[in-house]
């Protein structure tokens, strides 16, 4: 086993093979990428606290602290301990198993094709690129993800989940008071299911879309742009169902106080002309369907009685920070 401990700025060159790669911060940076090369390379350009401990054994590359173990990741709250941060980068195979684990540090992973579990606890993190397996727990870290072909698995009690541009076979995510945005593409993820107690959530699916949906909220509003599915409920409870298309995919989404809005992509939508985010009113994207029967905009949230279904078309909006 070779080992390092690092207590100053540092660059080091593993010429053996790494197979899987283990971080854990606590303050500061880590950016990992996948390349095509079959070393891997490590740079530490800030460092404050205790020394971090970097070893490679048999294809394992390390980079961490001693008092740090990733088994009780996201209960360790030793404050004392918070008193560190370092900036770690690192270059690894693209095929690389990856598990990184932050306390109070931003992670930034991309390019990489294995299987990467990420461990939040108030540090943010994103994803770009990875066509691997996800998986990430978080406590009030938000998770933004980019390009991310592989299945995606996201927990948080607040933290936020970002989707963007997801191809993946299927997105699950649950979180208690965290929101979720997910903007599927074309050839998006077959299978998504999301949970929340009071978080928002909205979904951007493709058009024409082509999934069996069900999204419930017990006391939140409801925001449909599909002619294709039908808003049920009144007074508190919503339900929106239907199926797009051949309904060979499944979207679920379900949140008990939060709202709900399916938005629909416009055929044909050039992605660098405009965010999908921009506000109503100024943009093509987050409008509903203007022509056609039914094109007329307006919350479709149903809310009183008499209006058990509907089927009109919604802005596609919602209250608070989704959109």
């Amino acid at each position: 086993m070779s080992e390092w401990s690092v207590t100053e700025p540092r660059k080091l060159t593993f010429d053996e093979p790494v197979s899987d790669l283990h971080v854990r911060l606590v303050n500061g940076t880590v950016n990992v990428v996948g390349t095509d090369e079959g070393s891997a390379r490590l740079e530490i350009s800030e460092i404050e606290g205790p020394p971090l401990v970097v070893t490679q054994q048999d294809g394992v590359l390390t980079v961490a602290y001693e008092d740090l173990p990733w088994k009780g990741f996201l209960k360790w709250l030793d404050r004392k301990g918070w008193r560190r941060s370092a900036v770690v980068s690192l270059a690894v195979p693209a095929g690389t198993r990856v598990e990184v684990g932050v306390v109070g540090a931003a992670a930034v992973i991309s390019g990489i094709q294995g299987p990467s579990v990420v461990k939040g606890v108030t540090g943010d993190t994103t994803l770009v690129g990875l066509s691997g397996p996800v998986r990430a727990d978080t406590v009030s870290g938000s998770l933004e993800a980019q390009d991310v072909t592989g299945d995606l698995r996201f927990n948080s009690v607040s933290g936020d989940l970002t989707v963007v541009e997801g191809s993946g076979p299927s997105v699950r995510a649950d979180s208690v008071s965290g929101s979720m945005i997910v903007d599927l593409d074309p050839d998006g993820p077959t299978d998504v299911r999301l949970t929340s107690v009071s978080g928002e959530i909205a979904i951007r699916l493709p058009y024409p879309a082509d999934t069996e949906v069900e999204a419930n909220t017990a006391s939140g509003s409801v925001s449909n742009a599909f002619e294709g599915l039908r808003v049920h409920g009144q007074w508190g409870a919503h339900k929106i169902t239907g199926r797009l298309g051949a309904g060979t995919g499944r979207l679920r989404a379900t949140t008990v106080s939060g709202s709900i809005a399916l938005l629909r992509r416009p055929a044909g939508e050039d992605e660098h002309d405009e965010p999908w985010d921009t506000p109503p009113g100024s943009g093509s994207a987050a409008a509903a369907p203007a022509s056609g029967p039914g094109g007329g905009s307006g919350d479709n949230s149903v809310s009183g009685p008499g209006d058990a279904s509907t089927t009109v078309p919604a802005e596609g909006t919602t209250d608070k920070k989704v959109l």
